[in-house]
């Protein structure tokens, strides 16, 4: 198993129940929005952002792109001129 670092991040009591989340909620939380945020500025590959998040990869890419992340190197024109 690869090696891990814990990130102390405190969070007031009050945030937790006005979101009506529990800590492993805020948590898993955390980690996808990190994930997504080093994927969008290309500091992790799909597959290593996934994993950050604790998703299989075709699903965050999927996510990544209802949150308006392009992971394509294409662009929709150039799909559809190469499909044609």
């Amino acid at each position: 198993m690869k090696k891990k670092r814990e990130i102390k991040f405190e969070i007031p009591e009050d945030v937790f129940l006005a979101a009506h989340m529990s800590e492993e909620q805020i948590t898993s939380e955390l980690h996808k929005l990190i994930a997504f945020k080093l994927f969008a500025d290309g500091r992790l590959s799909g597959g290593r952002a996934a994993k950050l998040a604790g998703m299989a990869r075709i699903h965050f890419l999927l996510e990544a792109g209802t949150q308006g992340i392009e992971w394509l190197p294409y662009s929709a024109d150039e799909v559809r001129r190469e499909l044609q």
